[in-house]
């Protein structure tokens, strides 16, 4: 990928963490700002009600991003799958109607494999519009990791142009920042030899991923 390419990704990317953290940032500034003209105990604590909330979902989204884009500095090459798990049962916290179910037998993945296992389950979560549950399962075999991610509900909303990212037939001057974090798995996937995959159908969604593990933690 040429330099310009990368400073394009990069800009999407930042793009998409500056939206996704406009909402509890605005909501944040709106409760300060009704704090310090509310006399009333009552509305003070509802106003101290939306700052602690507002705050706990800044903070998940900044620990999501930071794994699931960042370089994860402190974590070495294989992080503690007990990290990406609270980071996404904090994010199907918020929403009340989706149950997260996991399926990992192993106690440490790969950093890139972490990458996509937060993607997947972040897109999959957005695909759960009225509900539904939320399977996550990787495994290592044969020097590969694998992931599988499943959203099953009423209505699956799953943007098409995602999953040409995902399989590397989105031209990159069509990036948004909607479809950038799945152009960054793919390039991810096509540096290690690996391989992505996806399913829609009316009852779910499933997104998969196929990661040689690198050489220097194979056996």
């Amino acid at each position: 990928m040429t330099d310009k390419c990368s400073v394009d990704l990069a800009a999407l990317l930042c793009s998409r963490l500056c939206h996704d953290l406009l909402s509890p940032v605005g909501a944040m500034s709106n409760g300060l700002e009704l704090l310090a003209d509310e006399n009333d105990p009552a509305m003070r604590q509802q106003c101290m009600d939306l700052l602690n909330q507002s705050a706990k979902t800044s903070t998940d989204k900044l620990k999501f991003f930071r794994l699931a884009f960042g370089a994860a500095g402190g974590f070495g090459e294989m992080v503690e799958v007990a990290e990406p798990k609270a980071v996404i049962d904090a994010l199907v916290a918020d929403n009340k109607r989706v149950e997260a179910n996991w399926a990992i037998d192993a106690a440490k993945l790969p950093k890139d494999a972490v990458k996509v296992m937060l993607n997947f389950a972040h897109m999959a979560l957005e695909g759960l519009v009225r509900g539904g549950t939320l399977d996550i399962g990787a495994e290592s075999t044969g020097g590969n990791t694998e992931i599988v991610v499943r959203a099953a509900g009423p209505k699956i909303a799953f943007d098409e142009t995602v999953g040409k990212a995902l399989q590397g037939e989105l031209p990159s001057d069509e990036l948004s920042s909607r479809t950038a974090p799945a152009h960054m798995l793919y390039l991810m996937a096509e540096k290690s030899g690996g391989g992505l995959q996806y399913q829609l159908s009316d009852e779910a969604l499933v997104l998969g991923a196929v990661l040689p593990e690198p050489e220097g933690l194979i056996g």
